[in-house]
């Protein structure tokens, strides 16, 4: 599986999909939250793709031995 590939086409859903997605969200009370997160949805949609894909019974293996060697 070609991870760049993959994050490519995600990161093109994405830019179509959330400005689709945002005025849709519920908000709750008076204040809603749009904090920034650290990962971007791509990001994040493309890590839950490669786990799936991955063979990985849990996701915390997944996370200790594929992806957190690259963030340090």
């Amino acid at each position: 599986m070609n991870i760049v590939a993959l994050f490519c086409d995600i990161d093109d859903f994405c830019l179509r999909f959330e400005p689709h997605w945002h005025p849709r969200l519920l908000t709750q009370g008076a204040h809603p939250r749009q904090r920034e997160a650290t990962l971007t949805l791509s990001e994040v949609m493309t890590i839950e793709v490669a786990f799936h894909e991955s063979g990985y019974r849990t996701f915390k293996d997944f996370s200790l031995r594929s992806i957190t060697p690259y963030l340090r």
